[in-house]
């Protein structure tokens, strides 16, 4: 099972995600894919399998991966303060992966009908999420 671990910015989310999954899951395979140096280093740190950094390792990363997870900006062209660009998102929307999006509000983007949750709730939520895909 490929899981890609995508965030920007920081990287602030993408750790989180990276560290929490890796003490439940250590064996798993999770690529991180940073949308610039910073994000990746920090996923490096927090545990993934391997990283990488711009917009063809998210093409390309799309093309096989069993599940994508990060913010819901990937699926939104100039999300993330621009740092999605259109042939990332296209690529993650079109992507046969499953996806787990944190509605995250940097994209413009409201989903009606979802509570709001601190961060570390919504990692939670995530991993159960995973947990049942991986089953």
């Amino acid at each position: 099972m490929k899981v890609v671990i995508i965030d920007g910015q920081g990287g602030s989310l993408g750790k989180a995600l990276v560290e929490t999954i890796r003490k439940i899951h250590p064996t798993l395979e999770i690529l991180a894919i940073g949308t610039n140096s910073m994000a990746a280093s920090a996923m490096l740190r927090s545990g993934a399998s391997a990283i990488a950094t711009g917009e063809n390792p998210v093409v390309v990363a799309a093309r096989d991966a069993d599940i994508i997870i990060g913010p819901l900006g990937l699926i939104a062209a100039d999300s993330l303060h621009g740092e999605i660009t259109p042939i990332m998102a296209s690529a993650v929307s079109q992507s046969k992966a499953h996806k787990i999006l944190i509605p995250i509000s940097k994209c413009n983007i409201s989903i009606v009908g979802r509570q709001e949750l601190p961060l570390g709730e919504m990692i939670d939520l995530v991993v159960q999420e995973l947990d049942s895909l991986l089953r």
